[in-house]
C-alpha cells in the first residue's frame, strides 16, 4: 500500500501543487485576494509611510490577472501575446531563469506545503507590514538592479555545480555573460511558469504564458501512476478551470467598490521633522525626494483615533498597526508554558519539557550490517599508478578522457599513453625542477596544491597523477577568483596547515589569475606563500631516458588530501591513504560492476566526491574512457549530457538531481534521444530529500526514450567515509528500490514512523542503495557516546572498511572522534575491535538492507528538543511559490543560538523584480507553511536583493559566511520579518505580585533577616555653628554689598575663553536697585507679582532675579527660545509664563526683537504676550525703598522644568527653602569667599540655577560662569578655565561631559602641550536627576587622567522636582585632606540584573553575567533625611529591597505650581506619610527608584557613609510580563550590538515593547540591525520586543539636561511623526 500511495501522488497530484502560480488553488488564491484587499486597507491605516497605497492595491489585485509576470501587474488589462520559445532562444533564457539548480523540490512536498497554507484560510494571520521609507523601496526595484554577472570560474565558465555543504548548493550563477543578455531579463520571466510547469505539469492554462507548455507536460502528469493517476490529474484540472471563472467574478466585485473602501491617502509631504533637539536645529525632510505628489488633503483620513498614555488622542495609523500586531498576540501559542515554581529572587528560563506524547523508539537493538565480500579480481592492478603505467604501455592509443567546449564539440581527446607520459613529466619536474638539486623544493610526502578550473580536466587528471608519481600529496581546491572570495580564507588556513609551498596550475588559469601591476599573483587573504608552477607540457622539461618513476604497491602513504567545509565555515583536509583509494576504486568497481572500456559520461566536478572517485580513480582502474562535461557546457545546453550519452553509447553517467531537472526543462527539443545503452545513472546527491522527485520525474519523461527504470543509482557520500553506500545496477533477482514516507513529527524526534494521518508533514525518501563491498555499516546515537540506535530510530551512519579517509590533516582530537569511533551496544561493550568511521549523514538501515539517508549532521538544527534539518526547510520554502519569487532558488537556513536555545533563520535572495507586496506575502506564506509541515517556529525571516548572499567557490551559497555576516549586522537585508512571540518558548513565566504582607510581619521578617530599615541622612544642620543665619538672600546681598563691596562673585566667560563681564557684591546691589525700580515704575507691580525672566546664561539673569527680590516680585528664570529653531522652542517659553501667570516678562533687547518678530509670530501670536521689558537700558535712579519680606515660608521664586516624560512641572521655593538649600550646599563644598568655582551647567532650573544664581552670594565664593552653549563652539572651553583659574570645585552636566568626551577624545596631547593642567581639581560634580551615567564618567577620568585629572574626582549630585538637590558629592581627596573633610570615596556596586527587576537589590561580583553596576549619587547633603518605601503600599522597606527614594529636608520645595490646583497630587508628592513606623514624619516623594546601602567608608566625623544608589525614575520605569524594567537598561544593551546604533530609546505602548533606534550609517543598514536589537534584548533582558523603528539621527528628543524625552518620542511615533527609515513589526 505505501509504495502505491505514493506513485499515485507523486504522478497524479501534480496540477493541484503547480508552483508557477497556474496550477495554484484558485479557491486558495481567491480567498487571499480579499484577504489582502481587506488586509491592505488595514496597512492602509497603519502603514507609516504610507506611499503609493494606490499602486500597491492594483498591484495586489494584478497579480491574479492572467498575465506574464513580467508587466507589471497595474497594466493587467493588456495582454501579450504568448511567448513560444523558438528552440535557440530558449536557451539562452534558460540561462537567466529562475530556476533551482539543485534542490528540485520534491512534488509530494509542493502538495503538502499548498494544502497546509490553505489549511491556514481559516486562520490569516493578521501580520502588520513593516514600514520602509521610499528611498529604501526603490532600492530593490527592477530598474536600479540589473543583477551582475558574477559567475565564478576562470573563464567565466559556471562552476556550478554545487558545494554539498552549503545550503546554497550550486545554484548557477546567472549566466548573462555575452550573447543572451539583452533578451534573457524578458525571457527568463515568461520561462518561469514554463519550467514550473515542466516539474509539476498542470493542465491549467488560466494563467500560462505559453500553450505548448501546458500541453506537452501531460506526459509528466499522468506517466508512470496509472489510469488512476491520469483521471485524477483530470479532475483536478476541471476543478481548476471552474473556480478560477468564479475567482473572476469575485474579482471584478472587489472592483466596483474600489473608490469607497478606502479613505485619501494622507499628505505626507507637508510634515516638516520639527522634534526638538538639544540646541533644536530644525530639519526639513521631503520623502524620497519628490516622490509623493503633492497633495493637501485632510491629515489622516479616517483612521480610528486612539489615545495615548497621558489620555492625548493621537490620530494614529501607527497604533491602529499595533492594534492589529496585538490582536495576533492574543491568540494563545501552541507550546502551552508548563507550571513551576518560581522563587521570586530567580527568574528560571523554562526548560523544555519533554512530551509524554511524543514517539519513543520501540524497535531492538540495530544489529550492524555487513556488506559482500571485496572479490579481488585477479587482474585488479595492486595500486593506481601501476594500472596507468599498464594501460599507458599496453594500450597508449586507448582513450582516457574526452573534454567539450562550450558548443558541446569535442575539444580534446587525452589518450593512456599521453595521461602516462604526461604525468611522469609533471612527477620528474616536480622533483628535479623545483628549488636546487642541493636543496629540492619539493620532496615525496610534502603537500602541494591543485588550483584548476572546471573545464580542464585533462590537465587536472595528468597533474593529479604526476603527484601520485612522485609521492608528493596533492590537495585539490577550486580557483581563487578574488582576494576576498567567501571561505577562500579557511582554504589558505588548510594550505597553510598542511605546509603548501607550490600550487600546480594550468596556462589559462595562470593566465586569469588576479595579477598586481608588477605582474606577481597577490597572496590571497589567509593564504601562505606559495609558488605558482604551470604543470603544462609544453612548460616542462624532459625527463632523462634512465629516469623512472618509482611504482609501489598502494601502502598507508597519504595518497591525496580532500577539503571539506564543516558548518562553521572552517575547512578540514580529510587524508585519504594510499590502500584507501585503492580499495575504494575496488570497491565501486564491484558494486558498479565496471568492465574494461566502458565508457562513461561525468557531469560532477571532477576535483573532489563522487566525481572524483569514479572519473578520474575508479575510471583509470579499469581503462574506461571518461566523456567530461563542463558546467558552462551544461548552462548553455542542459540536455548535453543526454546528448553524449545517445552520441557515445555511454554505459554510465554521473549526475546530480540539478542537472536530471535541467534535461526535463529542454527535453521536448529533442526527438531522437535513445537512453538505452545506459545501464547505470550514477545520481551523487541521491540521499537529498529533494532528489527522490527529480528521479521520478526524470524516469516518467525518459522512459518513453529508452530509459530502464532500474538504472537510477542514488548514492550516498561524505568526505570522510568516501562512497558509503550506492545503490546497484539491478539484476533480475534484486531487491527492488525501496520508499519510506516518514512522518516528520517522528523525525523531528528521531523515530522512524511510516506516513503519519496527517499526510502533509510527511518526508519520502528513497533507498541509496546497500552496504559497500567490504565494509560494515551500523547506526549509533548522535549524543556523545556512539550507542547503537534501535531499528526505527535515526541516527548518524557510521561505516567500517579500509576505504575511508583516515584523518582530517593536523587535527589529531577531531580525528579521533570522527575517524576512530567505537560503537558499543547497550551494555557498553563494542561491537566491533575496527575502529568505525562517523559519515556525518543521519539515517537509518531499513528492510532488506537498504540504507535510508534523513539527513546531514551538519544541516541539524536542535529547536526545543526537537530536530529539524535545514535541507527539509528549505525545501518547504521553496515549495512555497518558488520560481515566482525566489531568485534561483538561493535560500539559506541555518540557526543561531539565543536564550539558551537554537532559533531557525531562513534568509533567501528575492527577486530583482519584487514588489514589497509579493515580498510580504511570500514571507507569511513560508511561515504557514513551515509551521504546518514542521510543527517549529521561524524566528527571522530576510529576504536580501539577488545575488548578494555570499558564495562558494561553485556557486552555492557559503552558509557560515552568511550566518556570520547575519550576526554581525552587515548582510543588509531588503526586508526582515521576526517572529520570536511564536518561537520563543522558554522565557521566565511572568511575575505574579504576592498579596501584600501587613505591617507587622514586614516589620518581624526586616529583624529576623537581621534587615535594617533602609534610611538615611547627612550631617545634622542643628548641631553646627555657623554665623550667617540670613533668611532672606536679598538680605545677605546687601550685608554683602555693604562689607566687601569689591570682591568679585561672578565672572562671565566667552567662547574664546576670556572674561565677557564680571559683576562685584556693589554692582550687583546697584543693578538690582535700579531693576526694581523699573519694575516698580514701568510694571507697576505689586508684592508677589510673577515676573518671568527671560535670559541667555550670564549676568543679566542674575542682576534681573535680585532685582525681582528687591521689588519683591517673584521671579520664574525660562530658556530664551532658540533663534534658529522658533516654532518649536517658543511655545515652551510662552506655556511657562502662562502656567506661571507672569504679569510680565524682562529680557534683552535682541531676545524682546525676536519675540516679537514674523518668525515668531507665525508660531505664537504677539499680541498674546504680558508686557514685555528689556532690561539694557536701566533708568538711573534706584527705587524708594527696598522691598523686605515679612515672612520667610512666602514664595521666593519659581522653578519651572520639563521632566523626563514630557510634563512640564513648577514647584514653589519659600525663602526659607532656598536659604536651607544654599546653607547645605555651602557646607557641604566648604564654600567660602576665598575660594572660586567654575560652572557650566544651564541656569534655569534645578540645582542649575542655584549654582548660578544663588550660591555665590549666600556663601561668597567666586563663581566662573560658563555657559554650556559656548562649548559647541570651542568644547575646550570649560576645562581649559578651570586650568587657567586653577579651579579647585567644578560643576558640570552629563551633556557637558559627553561634549568634552567626544570632541577632545583625539586631543588630549595638543591640550597637554598648550599647559591644561587639571591636577588641582578636587571635585568636579556632575548635576543631574537621572541614575549616575556611569560608563561616560568613566571614560571621561579615563580620557582626563593624562591631563592630572585624579580619578576620585569625578562623582554625581542627585535632585528632582520635590528637593533640588539630596545628594551632592564633593568627595574630598586624600592628600588635600588637611584643606578640609575628606569624604570617602564614590562607591561602585554590581547588582544582579534579573533580581532588580523584582525590586530585589542583590550584589553581585563584578563582571558577573547579568551584572548591572551602579554609582552611588553622591553624599547626603547636611539636613535631608532619606528613607526608601514601596511606591504602592508606602511602607519602610529593608535594605536588600529597591524602592521609592523619601526625603524630608528644609529645602523641599513647598508643593507644584499649577494652574489647576492638584490638590490629591500636591498631598501625595509633598505631603506623604509611612503607612507603618515612623508615621509621623512628613516626607516628599521623589519619583525615583533606588536603594540604600551601608558602606564600610567613613567619612571625617567617623560616621559610616550610606550611599545612596538611584536606579531610574518611577514613571519611566516599565512594568512588563509583571517586572519592572528601566528603559536605559534595555537601550545601554541595545546600543552596543551594532557600530551603527548611536542612540537609542525604549518605550511601551498597549504592553508592547518599542525600541527605536538612531541610525549613523546608510539607510541599507537599517534592517540589519532588527535581528540584533531583538536578540540582544532577549538574551539580556527575556524581553520580546515588539517594535523596532529605525530613525535617522537627531530623532529621539533630548531635553536640556541631556535626558531622553521618551514620552514625547512616543507620542510623535504614535502620530507618525518620525519619518522612519524602517519600522519592523515582530510577530
Amino acid at each position: 500500500m505505501e509504495m502505491k500511495s505514493l506513485a499515485f501522488r507523486q504522478g497524479g497530484g501534480h496540477s493541484d501543487g503547480d508552483v508557477g502560480g497556474a496550477g495554484m488553488d484558485w479557491k486558495e488564491l481567491r480567498w487571499s485576494t480579499s484577504c489582502r484587499l481587506t488586509d491592505i486597507q488595514h496597512v492602509h491605516e497603519g502603514d507609516i509611510t504610507q506611499k503609493g497605497y494606490e499602486k500597491k492595491r492594483s498591484k495586489l489585485i494584478g497579480a491574479y490577472f492572467p498575465q506574464t509576470p513580467g508587466m507589471d501587474p497595474s497594466m493587467g488589462q493588456e495582454r501579450r501575446t504568448p511567448v513560444t520559445p523558438s528552440s535557440s532562444s530558449r536557451y539562452n533564457r534558460r540561462r537567466s531563469s529562475g530556476s533551482r539548480n539543485e534542490r528540485y523540490r520534491s512534488d509530494v512536498h509542493t502538495e503538502a506545503v499548498q494544502a497546509a497554507l490553505a489549511k491556514h484560510k481559516e486562520r490569516k494571520m493578521a501580520v502588520p507590514m513593516p514600514s520602509k521609507r521610499r528611498s529604501l523601496v526603490v532600492q530593490t526595484s527592477m530598474d536600479a538592479y540589473t543583477p551582475p554577472d558574477t559567475s565564478s570560474g576562470s573563464e567565466g565558465e559556471g562552476q556550478g555545480d554545487g558545494d554539498e555543504e552549503e545550503g546554497g548548493d550550486g545554484e548557477e550563477e546567472d549566466g548573462r555573460g555575452g550573447g543572451g543578455t539583452s533578451s534573457s531579463q524578458e525571457g527568463s520571466i515568461s520561462m518561469e511558469h514554463w519550467i514550473s510547469r515542466a516539474i509539476h505539469g498542470t493542465s491549467s492554462t488560466t494563467n500560462t504564458t505559453s500553450s505548448t507548455a501546458s500541453s506537452s507536460s501531460s506526459s509528466t502528469r499522468s506517466g508512470g501512476s496509472g489510469a488512476a493517476g491520469g483521471r485524477l490529474a483530470d479532475v483536478l484540472a476541471q476543478h481548476v478551470h471552474i473556480s478560477a471563472q468564479h475567482h473572476h467574478r469575485h474579482h471584478h466585485h472587489h472592483r466596483h467598490h474600489k473608490t469607497e473602501n478606502h479613505s485619501a491617502p494622507p499628505d505626507v509631504t507637508s510634515y516638516t521633522n520639527n522634534t526638538t533637539t538639544t540646541d533644536g536645529i530644525q530639519v526639513e525632510r521631503t520623502p524620497g525626494a519628490g516622490t509623493a505628489p503633492q497633495r493637501q488633503t485632510s491629515k489622516y483620513g479616517n483612521a480610528e483615533l486612539m489615545e495615548t498614555g497621558d489620555g492625548v488622542p493621537v490620530s494614529s495609523r501607527v497604533s491602529a498597526k499595533i492594534q492589529q500586531l496585538v490582536n495576533t498576540l492574543k491568540r494563545p501559542k501552541r507550546p502551552p508554558l508548563r507550571e513551576f515554581f518560581v522563587d521570586d529572587f530567580e527568574e528560571l528560563l523554562e526548560v523544555q519539557q519533554p512530551d509524554p506524547n511524543q514517539p519513543k523508539a520501540e524497535g531492538a537493538q540495530m544489529v550492524a550490517m555487513r556488506g559482500e565480500q571485496l572479490g579481488v579480481v585477479t587482474n585488479w592492478p595492486p595500486s593506481l599508478e601501476a594500472a596507468l603505467q599498464r594501460w599507458g604501455t599496453i594500450s597508449p592509443k586507448a582513450p582516457c578522457l574526452t573534454t567539450m567546449d562550450t558548443n558541446g564539440k569535442p575539444l580534446y581527446v587525452l589518450t593512456y599513453g599521453k595521461l602516462w607520459s604526461r604525468s611522469m613529466k609533471v612527477a620528474y619536474n616536480l622533483l628535479h625542477k623545483l628549488g636546487t638539486k642541493q636543496e629540492p623544493l619539493i620532496r615525496p610526502g610534502d603537500r602541494v596544491a591543485l588550483v584548476f578550473p572546471n573545464n580542464d580536466p585533462a590537465a587536472f587528471m595528468t597533474a593529479f597523477y604526476g603527484c601520485l608519481l612522485a609521492e608528493v600529496v596533492p590537495v585539490p581546491i577550486e580557483v581563487p577568483l578574488t582576494r576576498k572570495d567567501a571561505g577562500s580564507q579557511q582554504i589558505g588556513f588548510l594550505l597553510g596547515s598542511c605546509g603548501v609551498t607550490v600550487a600546480l596550475t594550468s596556462d589559462a588559469c595562470h593566465k586569469g589569475l588576479p595579477k598586481s601591476p608588477t605582474g606577481e599573483i597577490p597572496q590571497f587573504k589567509g593564504w601562505p606563500k606559495v609558488l605558482w608552477f604551470v604543470a603544462e607540457s609544453k612548460h616542462l622539461s624532459k625527463p632523462p631516458r634512465d629516469w623512472f618513476p618509482h611504482i609501489k604497491d598502494a601502502n598507508q602513504d597519504t595518497a591525496y588530501i580532500e577539503y571539506k567545509t564543516c558548518k562553521d565555515g572552517s575547512v578540514l583536509g580529510v587524508t585519504v591513504m594510499r590502500i584507501a583509494m585503492l580499495t575504494h576504486c575496488q570497491a565501486l568497481t564491484q558494486s558498479c560492476s565496471y568492465t574494461e572500456a566502458e565508457t562513461i559520461v561525468n557531469v560532477l566536478d571532477f576535483k573532489k566526491d563522487v566525481g572524483l572517485w569514479h572519473a578520474v580513480l575508479t575510471s583509470v582502474m579499469n581503462m574506461m574512457h571518461v566523456i567530461s562535461i563542463p558546467y558552462a557546457l551544461m548552462k548553455v545546453n542542459p540536455l548535453s549530457w543526454i546528448q553524449k550519452v545517445c552520441q557515445y553509447k555511454a554505459k554510465v553517467a554521473c549526475v546530480k538531481s540539478r542537472d536530471m531537472h535541467w534535461a526535463l526543462v529542454a527535453h521536448r527539443d529533442q526527438r531522437e534521444v535513445n537512453l538505452s545503452s545506459l545501464r547505470m545513472l550514477v545520481v551523487a546527491d541521491g540521499a537529498n530529500p529533494w532528489s527522490i522527485s527529480s528521479c521520478d520525474a526524470f524516469l516518467n519523461v525518459f522512459q518513453t526514450k529508452g530509459l530502464k527504470p532500474e538504472v537510477i543509482c542514488p548514492c550516498a557520500s561524505s568526505p570522510e567515509a568516501l562512497t558509503v553506500a550506492i545503490r546497484r545496477p539491478l539484476e533480475e533477482d534484486s531487491t527492488p528500490p525501496g520508499r519510506g514516507v516518514l512522518s516528520m513529527q517522528g523525525l523531528s524526534h528521531g523515530v522512524i514512523r511510516v506516513d503519519s494521518e496527517e499526510k502533509l508533514s510527511v518526508l519520502t525518501l528513497q533507498d541509496v542503495g546497500s552496504v559497500m563491498p567490504g565494509a560494515a555499516m551500523c547506526v549509533v546515537k548522535l549524543e556523545s557516546v556512539p550507542q547503537l540506535c534501535k531499528t526505527d530510530e535515526i541516527g548518524e551512519l557510521c561505516v567500517c572498511t579500509v576505504a575511508t579517509g583516515t584523518s582530517y590533516y593536523g587535527l589529531a582530537g577531531m580525528t579521533k572522534n570522527t575517524f576512530e569511533v567505537f560503537p558499543v551496544s547497550n551494555n557498553g561493550t563494542p561491537i566491533s575491535e575496527f575502529p568505525f568511521t562517523r559519515t556525518g549523514l543521519l539515517g537509518f538501515i531499513g528492510p532488506a538492507g537498504l540504507i535510508f539517508v534523513a539527513g546531514k549532521m551538519d544541516g541539524l538544527m536542535v529547536v526545543g528538543g526537537r530536530r529539524h534539518n535545514a535541507d527539509d526547510i528549505v525545501a518547504t520554502a521553496l515549495a512555497v511559490e518558488p520560481m515566482k519569487f525566489v531568485y534561483r532558488g538561493r535560500i539559506a537556513v541555518f540557526s543561531i543560538t539565543v536564550l539558551h536555545d537554537e532559533r531557525i533563520v531562513v534568509v533567501a535572495e528575492q527577486r530583482p523584480d519584487s514588489t514589497e507586496e509579493d515580498s510580504f506575502q511570500w514571507m507569511s506564506r513560508v511561515l504557514q507553511a513551515i509551521d504546518s509541515i514542521h510543527q517549529v517556529g521561524v524566528y527571522c525571516l530576510a529576504l536580501v536583493p539577488s545575488n548578494t548572499l555570499p558564495k562558494t567557490p561553485l556557486g552555492g551559497i557559503h552558509l557560515s559566511e552568511t550566518k556570520q555576516l547575519f550576526l554581525e549586522g552587515s548582510l543588509h537585508p531588503c526586508n526582515v520579518l521576526m517572529c520570536p512571540h511564536t518561537c520563543v518558548t522558554n522565557l521566565p513565566k511572568p511575575r505574579q505580585k504576592q498579596p501584600e504582607i501587613g505591617p507587622a510581619s514586614v516589620m518581624v521578617g526586616n529583624l529576623v533577616s537581621g534587615k535594617r530599615i533602609a534610611q538615611a541622612s547627612g550631617r545634622d544642620l542643628g548641631q553646627i555653628e555657623d554665623n550667617d543665619q540670613f533668611l532672606f538672600l536679598a538680605e545677605v546681598l546687601q550685608w554683602r554689598a555693604q562689607t566687601t563691596p569689591d570682591h568679585v562673585l561672578y565672572t562671565l566667560l566667552n567662547s574664546r575663553g576670556t572674561i565677557a563681564s564680571s559683576l562685584t557684591c556693589v554692582q550687583l546691589h546697584k543693578r538690582a536697585e535700579k531693576i526694581a525700580a523699573m519694575l516698580a515704575e514701568r510694571g507697576h507691580l505689586q508684592d508677589g507679582d510673577h515676573v518671568a525672566l527671560v535670559y541667555p546664561p550670564g549676568i543679566d539673569l542674575i542682576a534681573a532675579f535680585y532685582g525681582c527680590l528687591y521689588a519683591g516680585c517673584v521671579p520664574i528664570t525660562v530658556r530664551p527660545p532658540h533663534p534658529q529653531n522658533i516654532a518649536t522652542t517658543l511655545p515652551t517659553v510662552k506655556m511657562i509664563v502662562e502656567v506661571s501667570r507672569s504679569v510680565c516678562v524682562m529680557t534683552t533687547q535682541v531676545i524682546s526683537k525676536l519675540l516679537r518678530s514674523k518668525e515668531a509670530s507665525a508660531a505664537v501670536d504677539a499680541r498674546t504676550w504680558p508686557p514685555i521689558m528689556d532690561t539694557d537700558d536701566l533708568p538711573k535712579k534706584k527705587p524708594p525703598l527696598l522691598y523686605k519680606p515679612s515672612n520667610p515660608d512666602t514664595l521666593a521664586y519659581l522653578d519651572f522644568s520639563v521632566s523626563t516624560t514630557g510634563m512640564l512641572a513648577g514647584v514653589k521655593m519659600s525663602h526659607t527653602a532656598t536659604s536651607a538649600f544654599c546653607r547645605s550646599i555651602k557646607l557641604q563644598c566648604e564654600l567660602y569667599p576665598s575660594r572660586e568655582v567654575a560652572i557650566c551647567l544651564d541656569p534655569y532650573c534645578g540645582l542649575g540655577f542655584v549654582l548660578w544664581c544663588l550660591c555665590s552670594v549666600y556663601s561668597g565664593h567666586q563663581s566662573i560662569l560658563i555657559p554650556p552653549s559656548e562649548l559647541e563652539v570651542n568644547p575646550a572651553l570649560w576645562l581649559s578655565a578651570v586650568s587657567q583659574y586653577k579651579v579647585r570645585d567644578t560643576f558640570c552636566s552629563y551633556s557637558v561631559m559627553e561634549l568634552c568626551t567626544k570632541g577632545l577624545g583625539l586631543q588630549t596631547d595638543s591640550l597637554k602641550s598648550r599647559g591644561l593642567d587639571l591636577s588641582r581639581v578636587r571635585t568636579c560634580v556632575v548635576v543631574a536627576e537621572e541614575r549616575p551615567r556611569i560608563a561616560l564618567t568613566q571614560s571621561f577620568s579615563k580620557l582626563f587622567k593624562d591631563l592630572g585629572l585624579h580619578p576620585r574626582a569625578v562623582s554625581t549630585s542627585f535632585g528632582c522636582r520635590i528637593n533640588l538637590a539630596i545628594c551632592l558629592q564633593p568627595h574630598r581627596l586624600g592628600k588635600l585632606a588637611d584643606q578640609g573633610t575628606s569624604g570617602p570615596d564614590p562607591t561602585t556596586v554590581y547588582v544582579d540584573m534579573r533580581a532588580l527587576r523584582h525590586d530585589r537589590v542583590r550584589l553581585v561580583e563584578r563582571g558577573s553575567p547579568h551584572s548591572l553596576p551602579l554609582m552611588e549619587s553622591g553624599k547626603i547633603l547636611p539636613g535631608v533625611r532619606i528613607i526608601i518605601a514601596n511606591p504602592e503600599t508606602k511602607g519602610p522597606m529593608g535594605e536588600s529591597h529597591l524602592g521609592e527614594i523619601w526625603v524630608h529636608s528644609g529645602h523641599n520645595a513647598s508643593g507644584y505650581f499649577t494652574v489647576y490646583g492638584d490638590e490629591a497630587l500636591q498631598s501625595d508628592h509633598f505631603n506623604s506619610r509611612l503607612s507603618f513606623g515612623d508615621t509621623q514624619t512628613v516626607w516628599a516623594r521623589t519619583g525615583y527608584l533606588g536603594f540604600l546601602r551601608r558602606t564600610e567608608l567613613t567619612d571625617a566625623s567617623g560616621e559610616r557613609h550610606d550611599a545612596l544608589y538611584v536606579v531610574g525614575a518611577l514613571e519611566e520605569a516599565m512594568e512588563l510580563r509583571g517586572m519592572r524594567y528601566h528603559p536605559i537598561d534595555i537601550e545601554t544593551s541595545v546600543i552596543r550590538t551594532h557600530k551603527s546604533i548611536t542612540e537609542c530609546a525604549v518605550f511601551t505602548w498597549t504592553n508592547l515593547l518599542v525600541v527605536v533606534v538612531e541610525l549613523d550609517g546608510s539607510e541599507q543598514e537599517a534592517l540589519d540591525l532588527v535581528p540584533l536589537v531583538t536578540n540582544v534584548v532577549l538574551e539580556e533582558h527575556y524581553l520580546i520586543v515588539g517594535v523596532v523603528v529605525v530613525v535617522d539621527i537627531g530623532v529621539i528628543p533630548i531635553n536640556s539636561r541631556g535626558e531622553k524625552q521618551r514620552m514625547h518620542l512616543r507620542d510623535g511615533f504614535l502620530a507618525d511623526q518620525l519619518d522612519p527609515i524602517y519600522v519592523a513589526y515582530n510577530m
